[in-house]
């Protein structure tokens, strides 16, 4: 691995003030799955009957997401990448019980820009 995935910057967007990309190694991903157990889907069926949030489903996607980022960035790391441009999340439910996360993006090398040179003297 070329370099540690916990430098791997992550951005939603095209273009990051201040660099320039100098290599596109192309489409990055990371997925992970996690099943909900029985004692949250039980409990998120008496919530439905109160409303509010459900808190065990919260901590679960945020936990996925995590996990999924980590994948990417580690794939991208791998690649020989040091970012990762206009990342998104896709999410899947499987069956009743579990849910699936991708994180995706466009795996690059971004480079800072040179300053502008200093003005000529008056």
């Amino acid at each position: 691995m070329a370099v540690d995935p916990q430098s791997i910057l992550v951005v939603t967007t095209q273009d990051v003030p201040g660099f320039r990309v100098t290599r596109v190694f192309g489409e990055v991903f990371g997925c992970t799955s996690r099943s909900r157990h029985m004692f949250s889907t039980m409990g998120a069926g008496f919530k439905a009957l109160v409303g509010g949030e459900l808190v065990a489903f919260s901590k679960l996607i945020e936990e996925t997401r995590i996990e999924a980022i980590w994948r990417m960035r580690t794939n991208a790391a791998n690649m020989g990448a040091n970012a990762v441009i206009m990342m998104r999340f896709d999410n899947e439910s499987m069956a009743q019980t579990a849910g699936g996360t991708v994180a995706y993006g466009t795996a690059v090398v971004l480079e800072p820009l040179l300053p502008a040179p200093p003005a000529p003297p008056a």
